[in-house]
């Protein structure tokens, strides 16, 4: 049995690869090749965009790809939706599509661009949005670059934004958002009726997922002696549980805990105020729930 996996080419490249490898696949690519070579012989990686995902699972081209939901939203792709994984090019934030004016202009919603031309890379979703709001524009397909087109190629934009800050640099102002969207690992429908196929591309859901469950908890483990165990215990947050184990020979305890890697910032110097010692905090690979 093996699978196709589209993988998605571009900014969302590198966060991809880093995600499956602590998820516990590792993949190479050359440069120049669009064929990346995964550590498990049922797995055969293509690199494409993202745009084109969705259309090759519907086609039945690719069993399982990773594609962002405005990628399946644009193509209104017939596709089954495996789980939502919340990761992005710069940060775990989902991305937003947003219609864009210069700073300076006098448009204020997507009624004010009715006869206007309107640049970018998601002329389907851009032309239902317009659409749905009474509104005939001039969509106009963009290869990229849709920032410096306003205003002298185009009155205004549709893009995705992460953080904005490309926006802002070009001096653009967001009028509406058309849709947020999250990365998706997308299945084709015959893909996941077939039993063998299906429970690989689960495995893979619950592992991608596990990492980056991961990715903002930390493991912290300690020594307490007998005396110091309720203070030591007490410093711990509320909700969460800590492992106890009694050490060697009876001389005290080995505690273990998972917290966010920002309480353990502030509580490692309350516990080791509170007597524990031999503090260790490790990061971790995947944590499944």
């Amino acid at each position: 049995m093996e699978i196709v996996l589209g993988l998605p080419k571009g900014s969302l490249q590198d966060a991809t690869f880093k995600l499956f490898e602590k998820a516990g696949w590792n993949i190479r690519v050359d440069t120049r090749s669009y064929q990346p070579v995964v550590d498990d012989i049922e797995i055969r990686a293509i690199l494409m965009r993202p745009q084109e995902i969705p259309r090759y699972l519907q086609d039945g081209i690719i069993d399982v790809g990773l594609t962002g939901k405005d990628w399946i939203e644009d193509c209104a792709a017939d596709v089954h939706e495996v789980c939502e994984l919340i990761y992005s090019k710069i940060t775990r934030n989902p991305i937003r599509i947003v219609l864009a004016v210069k700073d300076d202009s006098p448009i204020k919603g997507p009624q004010d661009l009715a006869g206007m031309r309107v640049a970018t890379e998601y002329v389907r979703l851009a032309e239902r949005y317009f659409a749905g709001h009474g509104v005939v524009a001039d969509i106009e397909f963009s290869w990229g670059a849709d920032e410096v087109k306003v205003p002298d190629l185009a009155d205004a934009i549709v893009v995705n934004t992460e953080t904005g800050s490309s926006l802002r640099a070009h001096n653009l102002r967001i009028v509406d958002t058309l849709l947020v969207s999250t990365t998706r690992l997308v299945a084709n429908h015959k893909s996941w009726t077939d039993p063998e196929k299906r429970a690989k591309i689960e495995n893979m859901a619950l592992l991608l997922n596990g990492a980056l469950n991961a990715e903002s908890l930390v493991g912290l483990k300690m020594n307490v002696g007998v005396s110091d165990l309720e203070a030591v215990v007490g410093q711990l947050p509320s909700l969460k549980r800590p492992t106890v184990s009694p050490l060697f020979r009876d001389e005290g305890f080995a505690v273990e805990i998972i917290i966010s890697e920002k309480e353990a910032r502030d509580l490692i110097p309350a516990l080791k105020r509170a007597g524990a010692t031999g503090l260790v905090e490790y990061p971790l690979n995947k944590v499944v729930y």
